[in-house]
């Protein structure tokens, strides 16, 4: 058995468990376990990269929304590879130099650069064979995409959302499986800069978490866009037959019907493609440190079980001096969510006597399609199931039915606001439409601090004729009552 290691802090992951070192742990000891690139997913495989690429895909579709108003652009082709050299030339530059950092310059902090498991509540053993202990440790590993189990899928033409940014080549056919936010936003992006998209998905419905006014729409209009094929479940990855288009990377993708789902699009079971994309979920990294074995609480859908404080449960306990935050201890697998967390843990972990409770809500999340769209709260049908239907509200706003719709010929966006009747209580928005990921903050605002919908409305000024007064016009559709305000 190797000498135990005994640290102060041990942070499993360099994402936002990388934020925990703070002033207050100079002079103690602090190891930072993580095997892949340091800075986590949201920077080197996930939120950041990705939006480097919609960005200039929401310029390639100008030409598109250009024509309707006629204004005659043109969309002449892009330079994949100059794209992703400037998005990777930034973002290993920033992970590269936390590295540095935290490895080379910081005296209290260690950087273990390899896969661990837990071999004791605070104890881990890594695949080298180190072992480390911890007075307090945070369990901030992520979460990591989910692979379906058939053939083909380590061929290398086919990637997941961890290595598809980074190849060689801007495909000419792209196969995305699945039918949720990572498999819309980079079959946005890949049809806008030029590849020919092929989305299968086995539910009827894109983004059915969503709400179902907009999960129908934005399927309607991948319909338009894409080649889609809903019903469909994978069956297996083979190169094709020709070997010189096999040596090009080319692949026949294998698909079943869905049993008891009418499929729609094409009907053909087979596919060609120069890559494929597996978008089918991710799952939180709990079985990797093997987390259960050491006696903590892990929920059926894989994640650490904590508490309000983001203590790690065992046998329903909290456990003193474990902690955990991000994707491995939520299900929301947000940044921002794993942001607010960390912040949580930080002043635990400095203040084991006054802990602060994780009480912040309600949560919002974007998807980075075209159009945006943005979400927070409950759907209108929860809201129905959950407080009864005489007891909700609901009003669909159109875009096109505001003056800056108006200027935008807005045929598709919609802002769906839900709300208790009887008090004005903002319960949800459900927005779909230009700018959406920034107008759902108006709403977060009111339900984060208890302002009813007539007040939102009235109790501001909204300026005119900005897309906001799209968001002032759904309030003011909503069966409420009136809070005094002109």
């Amino acid at each position: 058995m190797a000498t135990a290691e005994d640290f102060d802090l041990i942070i499993i992951g360099s994402g936002s468990g990388n934020s925990l070192v703070t002033e207050h742990w100079e002079g103690r000891r602090v190891a930072i376990v993580d095997a892949g690139p340091f800075g986590g997913t949201c920077l080197n495989r996930g939120c950041i990269p990705t939006k480097m690429y919609a960005y200039p895909a929401q310029l390639a579709d100008a030409p598109a929304e250009g024509e309707r108003l006629g204004v005659d652009l043109r969309f002449e082709g892009a330079d994949f590879v100059g794209i992703r050299d400037r998005i990777f030339g930034r973002v290993d530059a920033i992970s590269d130099a936390g590295l540095r950092y935290r490895r080379d310059v910081l005296a209290h902090t260690e950087v273990v650069a390899e896969e661990a498991r837990f071999t004791g509540p605070k104890e881990l053993t890594t695949a080298s064979g180190r072992v480390l202990r911890g007075e307090q440790v945070v369990v901030a590993a992520g979460s990591r995409p989910w692979v379906p189990d058939v053939t083909g899928t380590d061929l290398p033409s086919v990637h997941t959302s961890d290595t598809i940014m980074r190849v060689s080549r801007q495909p000419r056919r792209l196969v995305v499986v699945g039918g949720g936010f990572i498999a819309a936003e980079f079959a946005s992006v890949f049809s806008a800069l030029g590849t020919e998209v092929v989305l299968v998905n086995r539910s009827p419905r894109l983004l059915r978490q969503h709400d179902a006014t907009i999960s129908d729409r934005f399927t309607e209009i991948a319909a338009r866009r894409w080649d889609l094929r809903t019903g469909w479940t994978l069956a297996g990855i083979e190169p094709v037959a020709d070997p010189d288009r096999a040596a090009e990377g080319w692949v026949t993708v294998r698909l079943d019907p869905a049993p008891g789902i009418e499929h729609t699009g094409a009907d053909e079971p087979e596919v060609e493609a120069d890559a494929v994309l597996l978008a089918t979920g991710r799952v939180p990294n709990t079985d990797r440190l093997a987390a259960a074995e050491a006696g903590y609480d892990v929920a059926a859908d894989g994640v650490l079980a904590v508490d309000a404080a983001q203590r790690v449960l065992s046998a329903g306990r909290p456990v003193p001096g474990v902690y955990a935050l991000g994707d491995v201890a939520n299900t929301w697998q947000l940044k921002h969510v794993a942001n607010h967390e960390a912040r949580v843990v930080a002043h635990n972990l400095e203040h084991p006597d006054d802990l602060r409770e994780n009480t912040l809500g309600p949560v919002p999340a974007a998807v980075f399609t075209r159009p945006q769209i943005a979400s927070v709260g409950l759907t209108a049908e929860q809201a129905v199931a959950r407080l009864g239907e005489d007891a909700v509200t609901v009003k669909e706003q159109a875009f096109g039915d505001v003056a800056y719709g108006w200027a935008m010929e807005d045929t598709e966006g919609i802002c769906t606001v839900v709300a208790e009747r009887a008090t004005g209580r903002i319960l949800g928005a459900h927005l779909m439409g230009h700018d959406a990921a920034n107008l759902v903050q108006t709403f977060v605002t009111a339900m984060s601090f208890d302002i009813d919908a007539h007040t939102l409305a009235r109790g501001q000024y909204w300026p005119h004729p900005a897309l906001s007064e799209v968001v002032e016009n759904a309030l003011l559709g909503l069966d409420v009552p009136d809070s005094g305000r002109l």
